[in-house]
C-alpha cells in the first residue's frame, strides 16, 4: 500500500480518527465550517472535513488526544490546509453549516435538532434515550445519554422528521436517510416506534432508508422491514471478544448478549441479501485479531463490516483511554474490503453515500497490498455503483415526475 498520505487520502483519513487534528489561530470556523454538534455515540463530535478522493470525515479536534496531535489547520490565503509535523500535506474543504439547520419546522424546532448530516447523509435518532443509560449500564464509550435533549430534541415527531428530510433532499441531494434507535427495557419495542417515520419517508421521498438497533427478539419484524423498503439494517455488537464485550458493554452484554446479534445478522442478510446487512463494530477496544474475526465472520453470512476508530469522547468513561495505534488499525481496514472482494459481497454501490463517521468498506482499497489481484472484482463494484445509481435516481425521477 502507499504510505505516503498526500498520495493516501484514505491512510490520512485514518490517521486523523486515530490521532485527531489541532486548530491554528487562523482558522475561523464559526464562519467557514458546520457546527461541531455532539450526535449520535458521540462519533460526530469533530470538524467534518471533505479530503482529496472525495473522502469525507468527522476530525476529533476537542477531545484531550487531539490536543497532541501532529496534524494542525491552518488557513492560507482564504484555503485550509493540514501539516503533519509542520509539513504541508493537503489542502481540504470545510464542510460549510447547511442552510436548513437553522430552519425550523412547522412545530418551532430547530431542524439541526432533529437530524444532522453525516457525510453526505442524514442521521436520526428519533425517540427516547437508549434504556441502558437509565439503568446506567450503557456502553463505556458512548455519549447519546448526554447529546439528547443538549444537543438533540428528545423525542421528534414524523412531522418533524419528514419537513427535515425534505429539507436535506432540496438543499443536499441527499439519498440516504438513516435511523438509530437505542435498547428499551423491558419493551424492546424499538423497531416498532420507528416504522412509523419508516412508512412515512419512504412512501414521500422514495429515499434509500437504513436501520440501526439493537437485535429485537421477534425476527419477523425485519420481514416487514423489508416489505415496507428499508434498503439496509445493520447491528452494533461494538466488541468480538466476549470478555471485552462484557467489560465494555455491561447492558448489552447482561440483556441481549452477543449470540442474539449474530444470530440476527445472519437472519437479515438471508432476508435482505448479500451486502445490505452490516455488522458494526468499534477497533481499537479489544486486540486487531478479534476485530478481524468479527470481520470474517460477518463475511461468512453475506453481511459487510462498519469499523469504527475507537474515539475517547469527552464526558464518558473512556474519555481518557487512548485512542489505537495507526498500524494496528491498517490490517483490519485492508481485510474489511479484501473479504468482500473474495466473498462477493457488493460494498460501496448505494448512490451518494459517503460517510465521515467511519472507513466505509469500498474505502478499504486504500489498504490493500495487491491491488492488482482485486482489480476484477473492484470494477464490478464500480459498475455495479454505476447501475444502481442510474437505477434509483430514474426511479426517483419517476416517482416525483
Amino acid at each position: 500500500m502507499e504510505r505516503d498520505i498526500r498520495k493516501n487520502p484514505g491512510l490520512l483519513k485514518l490517521e486523523l480518527y486515530c490521532l485527531g487534528m489541532r486548530l491554528d489561530r487562523s482558522c475561523n470556523l464559526a464562519e467557514d465550517a458546520s457546527p461541531i454538534l455532539r450526535i449520535r455515540g458521540g462519533l460526530g463530535s469533530g470538524l467534518e472535513v471533505k479530503l482529496p478522493g472525495d473522502l469525507y470525515i468527522n476530525i476529533p479536534v476537542e477531545e484531550s488526544f487531539a490536543k497532541k496531535s501532529p496534524y494542525i489547520l491552518k488557513k492560507e490565503n482564504g484555503q485550509y490546509v493540514i501539516y503533519k509535523d509542520e509539513v504541508r500535506v493537503t489542502p481540504i474543504k470545510l464542510l460549510p453549516e447547511p442552510r436548513f439547520y437553522n430552519q425550523r419546522t412547522s412545530s418551532g424546532r430547530l431542524m439541526k435538532r432533529i437530524g444532522a448530516m453525516q457525510g453526505t447523509y442524514i442521521g436520526i435518532y428519533p425517540t427516547r434515550v437508549c434504556g441502558f443509560w437509565e439503568m446506567k449500564k450503557n456502553c463505556r464509550f458512548c455519549s447519546v445519554g448526554l447529546n439528547l435533549g443538549e444537543y438533540e430534541e428528545k423525542e421528534k415527531s414524523v412531522a418533524d422528521v419528514l419537513e427535515v428530510v425534505r429539507a436535506a433532499r432540496k438543499e443536499l441531494d441527499i439519498t440516504f436517510v438513516h435511523f438509530n434507535t437505542g435498547y428499551y427495557y423491558p419493551e424492546e419495542n424499538y423497531l416498532d416506534e420507528l416504522i412509523p417515520y419508516i412508512k412515512a419517508v419512504k412512501k414521500e421521498t422514495g429515499l434509500l432508508i437504513g436501520v440501526q438497533t439493537p437485535p429485537d427478539k421477534d425476527r419477523k419484524k425485519y420481514d416487514l422491514l423489508k416489505k415496507l423498503g428499508v434498503n439496509h439494517v445493520s447491528f452494533c455488537i461494538e466488541l468480538y471478544n466476549p470478555q471485552r464485550f462484557a467489560q465494555v458493554c455491561p447492558g448489552k452484554a447482561e440483556y441481549i448478549g452477543q449470540e442474539r446479534y449474530l444470530e440476527t445478522i445472519a437472519y437479515c442478510s438471508r432476508l435482505f441479501g448479500k451486502g445490505r446487512v452490516a455488522g458494526e463494530i468499534v477497533a481499537g477496544l479489544e486486540q486487531a485479531e478479534d476485530s478481524i474475526s468479527a470481520i470474517e465472520h460477518f463475511a461468512e453470512v453475506g453481511a459487510v463490516s462498519t469499523v469504527c476508530v475507537f474515539r475517547p469522547t469527552v464526558g464518558t468513561p473512556l474519555e481518557d483511554y487512548p485512542p489505537p495505534q495507526v498500524e494496528e488499525m491498517i490490517p483490519i481496514f485492508r481485510r474489511m474490503y479484501e473479504i468482500c472482494l473474495e466473498k462477493g459481497i457488493p460494498a460501496g454501490v448505494a448512490p451518494n453515500v459517503h460517510v465521515s463517521l467511519v472507513l466505509l468498506p469500498d474505502e478499504g482499497v486504500y489498504f490493500l497490498d495487491n491491488p492488482e489481484k482485486y482489480k476484477w472484482g473492484i470494477f464490478k463494484m464500480k459498475m455495479l455503483h454505476h447501475l444502481f445509481n442510474m437505477y434509483f435516481r430514474s426511479r426517483l425521477a419517476f416517482k416525483h415526475g
